[in-house]
């Protein structure tokens, strides 16, 4: 999806929370050196006087370590449009566009125009920067430009330097935030979320969230089952496989995807030109990443290398028309033809997202520094040895030539030297949340929804077929109607279900209103989870 910003990626665990259900004791002691955040009252005021008067932002504390609540605390921005209706009021509904690195104090804003009356109706709508993003005691490492790209092809003559990048990425980051990084998991903005809960004055909250925000949101359900009202969790992250493995999912799901692509764009040959058969389409394809190679194409005065096709195009696929309309202009641009600016560089380009700031200064790389601080802290899981991501890059490019050799390369995780503050959570609950997944999401595909359900037991699902594209709920899709329901009666289905998307939906991946993460585009990255 393209959009201004990012909001573009944890069991019972076998660590206990830190308001664990073990005795009256222990409880009673840890939510008393929790009181005095528990006990915060917001001061509420307009968040600026560009937005609605409506739109209330306030500034509370949480620790930085909840195990040592007394130490060094962090600010928390969150926000609010309070419902109008008294009576129909059920409680709040927590907000969160996904990740990881994605603010969210506007989200109450945009989400308001997007969710029906009755959900308005029924909640406060609340949204919050997590923990080291955006207002919320922001964090930055000092990366440039050039550092900020992670996606970058395995090849044996620039692997030294790769592994080099990811080195002095971990280093920058630790050289600037030190112990600070530990904290900035999943776990502790989940129980950041839980101090909000308490600070609303709220005995459980709802919640939707997006992405990295399902995790988010099944991790909270993992930690705080009791204090769980109503959850949407739409385009969701599996747990079983964070992080890694839900950036080698990218890899395992574009395949899939192009092959269905080659199906649909060779029953179009006169329009695009690329190949009567899916067997044509696909060399066309690949012999233009391979002219890419040797020299890079000229789209627009921009050089595009193989590399950067294979990279930019993998999210374009999953919505057909749009691949097949920016792959017939690299044929063009390839044979020396003129491409017109607006067609392909819109197609083929994704603008660096910029985060909204209220006038106040949040780091150039905060979206960055964000993304690595969760994705290597929340787990200790990531291979230490660079060896093997370089075996593990040469198997997955064969195994999944679009992408796989980028999705199992070389990460900052690998030097990371702040490992995550406890153990990832393990999700396996039966809290009665609903699961939103599009057949043909390119940023957690099916199986990852799938196995998000499998996790949650007493969930269930709605599965779009034919559905493309990141983020469902609020943009007039099918199960908008499934998801309404739910948040207004707390009815889910009786058992899972598939709904058809609308005709031709499958051609193009429209950008979505909600501010979701993107496809990164062409020649760098702009996207996350």
């Amino acid at each position: 999806m393209r959009h201004s910003r990012i909001a573009l990626l944890l069991t019972v665990s076998a660590v206990t929370p830190l308001v664990p259900v073990l005795t009256p004791a222990t409880a009673s002691a840890a939510e008393h050196t929790l009181r005095p955040y528990l006990q915060q009252k917001p001061a509420w005021h307009r968040c600026d006087k560009e937005l609605p008067a409506s739109l209330q932002c306030a500034t509370i504390k949480v620790p930085l370590d909840y195990a040592r609540p007394g130490g060094k605390k962090l600010d928390l921005a969150i926000s609010r449009m309070r419902t109008s209706t008294k009576k129909e009021r059920r409680g709040v509904l927590l907000l969160n566009p996904g990740g990881p690195g994605g603010p969210g104090v506007d989200m109450p804003q945009y989400m308001a125009d997007e969710l029906p009356k009755s959900v308005k109706n029924a909640y406060d709508l609340v949204g919050f920067d997590p923990r080291g993003i955006g207002l919320s005691s922001p964090v930055g490492c000092g990366l440039t430009s050039a550092e900020r790209n992670w996606e970058r092809p395995y090849k044996a003559a620039t692997f030294t330097k790769d592994v080099k990048w990811a080195r002095t990425v971990a280093e920058k980051c630790d050289k600037k935030q030190g112990d600070k990084l530990r904290h900035i998991t999943t776990r502790n903005t989940a129980r950041d979320m839980d101090v909000i809960r308490a600070v609303l004055g709220e005995k459980k909250i709802s919640y939707l969230g997006y992405s990295y925000g399902t995790y988010l949101g099944a991790v909270y359900t993992q930690m705080f089952p009791k204090r769980t009202d109503r959850f949407v969790l739409d385009s969701a992250v599996d747990p079983a496989r964070v992080w890694r493995g839900m950036i080698q999912v990218w890899a395992e799901g574009a395949e899939p995807a192009f092959t269905r692509w080659t199906e649909w764009t060779a029953a179009r040959h006169a329009t695009y030109k690329l190949g009567r058969t899916p067997e044509a389409v696909r060399k066309s394809f690949y012999d233009l990443v391979a002219r890419a190679d040797r020299k890079p194409i000229d789209l627009d005065g921009t050089p595009v290398t193989g590399d950067d096709i294979r990279s930019g195009l993998r999210g374009m696929f999953f919505g057909t028309r749009e691949a097949a309309e920016a792959v017939a202009e690299l044929k063009k641009a390839a044979a020396g033809a003129s491409t017109a600016p607006s067609t392909g560089r819109d197609n083929l380009r994704t603008p660096e997202p910029v985060p909204p700031s209220f006038g106040r200064t949040v780091p150039d790389d905060n979206g960055d520094a964000g993304f690595w601080a969760v994705v290597c802290a929340d787990t200790r899981a990531w291979p230490r040895d660079p060896e093997q991501y370089r075996k593990d890059a040469i198997r997955d490019k064969a195994r999944y030539p679009l992408y796989g050799d980028f999705a199992s390369h070389i990460k900052p995780c690998a030097f990371w030297k702040k490992s995550g503050s406890e153990p990832a959570t393990r999700i396996g609950n039966s809290v009665r949340a609903l699961i939103l997944q599009n057949e043909w999401d390119s940023q957690t595909p099916l199986t990852s929804g799938q196995g998000l359900r499998r996790a949650m037991k007493g969930s269930k699902m709605v599965t779009v077929a034919g559905g493309v594209g990141h983020g469902i709920y609020g943009t007039k899709s099918c199960a908008d109607k499934t998801a309404t329901a739910y948040l207004t009666t707390g009815r889910l289905p009786a058992k899972d279900v598939t709904c058809k998307a609308a005709p031709a939906a499958d051609e193009r991946a429209t950008p979505n209103r909600l501010p979701l993460p993107t496809p990164p585009g062409l020649p760098g990255m702009a996207g996350r989870f």
